[in-house]
């Protein structure tokens, strides 16, 4: 099989985005330069990355003691540690926060631009993105390279500060556009406020109702922080700053990765002038190729933090020290966020509002019904209830056309690869994310000394 034109270009777009990566500031006038096509600026973070943790130490540098690491960056709460010497400063004065809009649904359109939710921080734009061909103030306006804050949402995976990555949109409601002031480096403060992470999420779970919680205007202005002088912010940004950008490196390389899986599959499976024909396709249901099992009740106050994460509807929504089900696996949204896809590369705790993917024969692999499901619309199925949800057996009768074995498997062949360079990409950036959360409080808190690093 060919991958057509569709696989080519994704194929290009995987090299552009490999080495036209702008650092945080790049664009916008500061030191970073655009990673040039001879993967020199890509060796000179991988050189960087080795120097950071050689500031660390040995225990950092090949992330041998996890459990520190761990300690280390839930430093006190409620009290986050600064350098003795650096200035007091109330949190909020040090930049300007704008929060998005309230929009109404007769303001989307189905093009025009689109409109940047905390769904759309996490995920990226989907088929669940709202767009508008409206025109709102400037203020709302937000472009590649943005710095955002989701201030409400559920406490754990929603609080959180973010890099935009996406083609120009406007701002929605319960997030802030951030722009720091002339006192701060863009990229420190964006550290700052991932080294606060753990003060938002516990301010917000006080006032968590429903399931929702928030970190408003008062609270930002009742923090106190310490500013280092810009030479010090610049060099800790530095520092930490080459982890984010090697992170979102390999995030933007799983994109195009990812698109090219889909791509594939369409080529293989959608398109008929493309598709290997032959008598012995058959007209199938969902309910022939997979079983939709049913997740396990798991409240959080019955989890122990540990390797293997946890699936709620949405997402991951913790870890646990055991796991239900072996990897690699599919978990979908069966209640409040229904039909969600996700696909999981660790053993995984699968939770009672979750189905999780049982293939009926070896061929229907995880990464060929991963992609399958993904096409079905399965969000869009609710049951009509008081609260949403997928019935399975609404799902599996879903009609598909069932390929003949052979060509199951020379998809799977020509797939794998990029689940599994997928796969690696993840677990590098689990390992620079632990290395940057062990150093940044100590080099906020003064521990590390930031001109010897």
């Amino acid at each position: 099989m060919q991958d057509g034109d569709a696989g080519r270009g994704a194929r290009e777009r995987l090299q552009t985005d490999a080495w036209d990566l702008r650092w945080h500031r790049g664009d916008r006038g500061g030191r970073h330069a655009v990673r040039g096509q001879d993967g020199g600026t890509d060796r000179a973070a991988e050189s960087a990355v080795c120097r950071v943790e050689r500031v660390a130490g040995e225990n950092c540098a090949r992330v041998g003691r996890t459990d520190e690491m761990k300690n280390s960056a839930t430093t006190s709460i409620f009290n986050p540690r600064f350098h003795g010497d650096w200035e007091n400063r109330n949190l909020y004065s040090l930049a300007t926060w704008i929060n998005g809009l309230a929009f109404r649904d007769f303001q989307f359109s189905e093009t025009g631009k689109p409109v940047i939710k905390i769904a759309e921080l996490k995920n990226g734009i989907s088929d669940q993105t709202n767009f508008t061909q409206q025109t709102f103030d400037a203020g709302y306006h937000i472009t590649n390279g943005d710095m955002l804050f989701a201030w409400s949402g559920s406490p754990d995976t929603s609080i959180d500060v973010f890099w935009y990555r996406g083609q120009d949109g406007w701002l929605n409601q319960h997030i802030f556009k951030i722009e720091p002031n002339a006192e701060c480096d863009r990229v420190f403060f964006y550290i700052l406020l991932k080294y606060l992470k753990p003060l938002f999420i516990e301010i917000a779970r006080n006032k968590q109702t429903t399931g929702l919680g928030h970190v408003t205007v008062k609270d930002l202005q009742a923090i106190t922080v310490g500013l280092p002088p810009l030479p010090i912010q610049h060099r800790i940004a530095d520092i930490l700053g080459v982890l984010d950008d090697k992170i979102e490196c390999n995030r933007r390389i799983n994109q195009t990765l990812e698109a090219m899986a889909r791509a594939l599959y369409k080529h293989s499976f959608v398109d008929e002038e493309s598709r290997e024909l032959s008598e012995e396709w058959e007209d199938s249901t969902v309910g022939d190729l997979c079983e939709f099992a049913y997740g396990k009740g798991l409240k959080e106050t019955n989890r122990t933090e540990g390797q293997y994460p946890v699936y709620g509807s949405a997402g991951i929504i913790g870890t646990h020290n055991e796991y239900l089900v072996k990897a690699p696996g599919i978990v979908i949204g069966r209640k409040g966020t229904i039909g969600k896809v996700n696909r999981a590369r660790l053993p995984f705790f699968p939770i009672d509002t979750t189905y999780y993917i049982v293939p009926k024969a070896p061929e229907y692999s995880f990464d060929f019904l991963y992609l399958l499901l993904g096409r079905l619309e399965l969000d869009k199925r609710n049951n009509d209830s008081a609260v949403p949800g997928l019935n399975r057996n609404d799902a599996y009768k879903l009609p598909v056309l069932k390929p003949p074995k052979v060509v199951l498997e020379k998809f799977n062949a020509l797939v794998a690869p990029l689940f599994l360079q997928i796969d690696a990409n993840e677990n590098e950036n689990q390992t620079l994310t632990r290395t940057r959360d062990y150093l940044l409080p100590k080099l906020l808190s003064g521990e590390v000394d930031v001109k010897a690093a």
